[in-house]
């Protein structure tokens, strides 16, 4: 068995939002080479340094987690959510008319967006180890949000914002220091 591919964070380029409002790097993405058009899935970091109106993403679920800042409120097809606490998963369509306002200066979010008719994703935040086997046709992302992420099998330490990618036949035993994402992927 091995512990999958590693994603370091300095190997991502940043991505200027349409809107000046923010900047977007994208973790991993499915099928490869799939863009925002025609993904089955993707995961990201973004830096938001301004509110304003989220893009609209028809037949898209949505996770977001503020990992860094002092949070937002999003208005999610008029209803008002305050998403302030850090590594707590909000869970919205990506079809719902979506503005943020900022609660006190910029964040940093991690975001999950999945193809409804294509795809699911379960988002959770760790601060314990852990073993991870994929099943068929899954793949695991596990993101450093936080201190230290080692991955046995393969010896790797993952620093902040660095990613393991697991599939199937992969698996690994990961030790955590602190907080990491696990974002597990199956197709619909």
């Amino acid at each position: 068995m091995t512990a999958g591919r590693l994603l370091r964070a300095d190997d991502r380029p940043a991505s200027r939002w349409l809107n000046g409002g923010g900047v977007t790097r994208e973790i991993a993405a499915g099928p490869s080479g799939a863009g925002l058009g025609d993904f089955a899935w993707r995961v990201s970091l973004a830096d938001v340094e301004q509110g304003g109106p989220f893009s609209s993403f028809p037949g898209v679920d949505r996770t977001i987690v503020v990992v860094d800042g002092p949070g937002m409120e999003l208005t999610v097809d008029g209803v008002a959510h305050t998403v302030a606490d850090p590594y707590e998963p909000f869970v919205f369509s990506g079809d719902a008319v979506t503005d943020c306002r900022l609660l006190d200066g910029p964040i940093v979010d991690f975001n999950v967006m999945t193809r409804r008719a294509v795809a699911t994703a379960d988002v959770r935040v760790v601060r314990e180890g852990f073993t991870v086997a994929p099943r068929k046709g899954a793949v695991t992302l596990v993101i450093a949000l936080t201190g230290t992420v080692t991955v046995d099998e393969s010896g790797a330490t993952l620093d902040r914002f660095d990613a393991a990618v697991l599939s199937e036949g992969d698996a690994a035993t990961v030790h955590v220091d602190g907080a990491a994402a696990v974002v597990t992927v199956t197709p619909a």
